[in-house]
């Protein structure tokens, strides 16, 4: 029996969650499921520029695990550009961390989730914050 997989973490939670090619309708469209830990995979390796070994670092997980769930993500998403499938990017095991934000508004400085989407200064209410990590 195969251990359960161990919770990967996840630095940013997606502002889309869904892509699909233009021009084609919705009833006509298959797709595949990108899990929320891939799509990580892919920003911290491919948009960030990491290495490896460093992505494995940040998602908690081994270089070879990160090397499967890199693989994955890139294989859905090649399928995806070449037969004009929707990308559908939901679910996984992971745990979103917490990141050290300042808001730009009221300097307030505090732990949260970086969802550019969902995140607001509990001081303020204002969306107008950033990183400082």
């Amino acid at each position: 029996m195969a251990r359960p997989p161990k919770c990967r973490q996840v630095e940013r939670l997606p502002i889309v969650t869904y892509f699909k090619p233009q021009g084609i309708p919705m009833s006509q469209l298959s797709e595949v499921i990108i899990t929320v830990e891939e799509l990580e995979a892919v920003r911290l390796c491919d948009l960030e520029g990491m290495e490896q070994e460093n992505c494995a670092e940040k998602m908690a997980v081994s270089r070879p695990t990160f090397h499967r769930i890199i693989s994955a993500a890139r294989g859905k998403i090649a399928d995806a550009l070449i037969n004009g499938l929707a990308i559908r990017v939901e679910g996984g095991n992971y745990q979103v961390t917490l990141s050290k934000l300042k808001c730009k508004e009221c300097g307030l400085k505090w732990e949260g989730t970086f969802c550019k989407r969902h995140t607001k200064c509990p001081n303020c209410s204002s969306k107008d914050w950033y990183s400082l990590e």
